[in-house]
């Protein structure tokens, strides 16, 4: 019986193994999911029913903000508004699961209006559906590749530009419902919109423009008077018994609702407004002719789809952590992002991504970790499954002011006349491009120009960073020398040698004359690091002085990375050049005899 222990632990050994595998929030790739750590908080009873209380109640807060707001987002893109709610069900749940920011909500978005409208108008809802698929799959692809800290490098003039201009269209397409204009179906392109609203002027009706300019009061004095109630919710819903009151009153009062703008059918019959039931799960493409054409036409918007969606979702990340003192998973964010935007379509779901608004809205009512996210879906999916009736009277003026004023908040028009004022030309070219681009032709255009014009600013910049020329005297500020001999000079690099900088930095090297000096010290210790295009350009130039008989003394420490010059040592790059540690131990070797090349 003594030995019994010793059996026990020996047997116990293989189960405890077993267990840790399968214990995916403790090891595994799903360990760093914030709804792993939240479990992990609760076995460490570290989550009590006071943080469930304040995560359920955020979680109703932010559903009853998204309940309008996602359907409204839906109508803007052109899909029936119960799109807009499968959406905030099953990408914000699926998100809040796998994503990287515990903090994070996730839904409809203003931003991809102007990608997803002209999906529509092309492709069709079917086409809707597999272009935000795709995303997903694009989205997941930058966060297993770890792309999460690249995008966040994205310059705020790229930001700003595209942002501003989605804003303005998006308040544009609001004018329709705003005024209840007859306009019949909107043409593609942002100049032929305004001229069909312009035409249509005529057909304006003072009715609708009471309607929307009351939502509009309501909307924003009410957070002032009422903070602690969430104003979509309240404004729409009073307009909407007060419409409902006064249509019951005067029959001949026409006001476009949801009810006698969208339908549904059940059972063979006709349904005014949105169903009270989630769809089948079904293909996206099943509405399509799926074949390599087809891809490739919606592939530009996929990708489009796909890097707004990853810089909104990051930026929300970034201010949520600045909110709570927290830090998120960049590259789980965007794996989150993806697998929300793959699965939501199966279900109807257009694209989503983070929301910076709804985000802060969970924040502020108290969230504790992704149970609020999670609180918020349902509440949206039990508000669609017992109050879809009622939804059919909400005006369409109303969300149309809605959408208004959320077009007003991610405008940043104090930050983009801000930087049009004081920021450097490029950044105002990079900022006022991006929005010209993204009025004028669409987000692809937009999002593809302003990486370029981010890469080759970045590229310009470090270019501007790397500094070189003579030192004839031997002194400067870090490095004080005695006067050099007769016929040596010094040049000097210093930043990073790369392709944007090699070629500024060796052309006045090229321009030397011949009798400047017998032996230059080229001094690389302050080159940080060094590219291919950067080592060709200075091997152009050591060959250059070589055929003219000067000596060249190298004077490191060497740029990295350092592998590259033990092979161009080995390849006999270097030969005929003197390397030196420091430029003290090139100027002690300034009289030594150059080696001889290699045989």
């Amino acid at each position: 019986m003594r030995d019994a222990p010793n059996l026990h632990v020996a047997d116990d050994a293989p189960r405890r193994t077993r267990r840790q595998k399968v214990d995916l929030t403790t090891n595994g790739i799903f360990s760093s999911f914030p709804i792993a750590a939240a479990i992990r908080r609760v076995r460490a009873k570290g989550y009590d029913r006071a943080d469930l209380r304040a995560d359920v109640l955020a979680g109703l807060v932010v559903g009853v903000v998204a309940l309008p707001l996602s359907m409204a987002l839906a109508i803007a893109v052109g899909a029936p508004p119960q799109h807009g709610l499968y959406t905030a069900i099953f990408a914000g749940s699926v998100t809040a699961l796998l994503g990287g920011s515990k903090f994070q909500v996730t839904g409809p978005t203003a931003a991809f209006v102007v990608i997803l409208a002209p999906i529509v108008a092309e492709h069709g809802l079917s086409g809707l559906l597999t272009a935000g698929f795709m995303a997903g799959i694009l989205l997941v692809l930058l966060g297993v590749a770890k792309m999460g800290t690249l995008i966040r490098f994205v310059p705020y003039p790229v930001t700003t530009g595209f942002t501003t201009g989605i804003a303005v269209v998006i308040a544009t397409l609001q004018i329709r419902d705003l005024l209840g204009l007859e306009t019949g179906p909107m043409p593609e392109h942002f100049h032929e919109k305004v001229l069909t609203l312009w035409n249509a002027r005529a057909s304006a009706d003072w009715r609708e423009a009471v309607v929307a300019l009351a939502t509009l009061v309501l909307l924003l004095a009410l957070p002032k008077l009422l903070p602690k109630i969430p104003a979509p919710l309240l404004a729409i819903g009073t307009v909407s018994l007060a419409t409902a009151a006064a249509q019951a009153l005067w029959p001949t009062l026409d006001i476009a609702t949801i009810g006698n703008r969208f339908h549904y059918e059940a059972d063979g019959a006709e349904i005014a407004g949105i169903p009270s039931m989630l769809p089948s799960p079904s293909p996206p493409w099943s509405g399509l002719t799926v074949d390599f054409e087809e891809l490739r036409a919606l592939l530009p918007s996929a990708f489009a789809i796909a890097m707004l969606g990853a810089i909104e979702s990051l930026l929300s990340s970034v201010i949520a952590d600045g909110m709570t003192s927290t830090r998120h998973d960049p590259n789980a964010e965007l794996v989150g992002q993806g697998l929300g935007n793959i699965i939501a379509p199966f279900f109807g779901g257009i694209a989503a991504t983070g929301a910076l608004a709804r985000t802060a809205t969970a924040i502020h009512a108290g969230s504790r970790s992704p149970i609020a996210a999670i609180t918020h879906s349902a509440v949206v999916l039990v508000a669609m499954l017992f109050l879809a009736p009622l939804v059919a009277y909400i005006p369409m003026a109303s969300l149309a002011a809605l959408l208004l004023l959320v077009a007003w908040n991610m405008s940043e028009l104090p930050h983009f006349v801000s930087i049009a004022r004081v920021a450097p030309r490029s950044d105002v070219l990079v900022l006022v491009t991006c929005f010209l681009l993204t009025v004028v032709f669409d987000m692809v255009w937009a999002v593809s120009v302003g990486f370029v014009l981010a890469a080759v600013l970045f590229m310009r910049r470090m270019a501007d960073l790397t500094e070189s020329g003579f030192a004839l005297d031997g002194t400067d500020d870090d490095h004080p020398l005695p006067s050099l001999p007769p016929g040596v000079a010094i040049y000097a690099v210093n930043g990073p040698l790369f392709f944007g900088a090699a070629q500024q930095a060796m052309e006045s090297l090229h321009a030397a004359h011949s009798d400047a000096f017998r032996t230059l010290i080229l001094d690389l210790g302050r080159v940080t690091v060094i590219d291919a295009t950067g080592f060709a350009a200075l091997e152009s130039t050591l060959h250059s002085l070589r055929k003219r008989n000067k000596k060249v003394i190298l004077a490191g420490p060497l740029p990295r990375p350092t592998p590259l010059w033990e092979r161009a040592r080995a390849q006999g790059l270097l030969d005929g050049i003197v390397v030196a540690t420091s430029r003290e131990a090139a100027l002690a070797r300034v009289s030594e005899p150059p080696p001889p090349p290699a045989p």
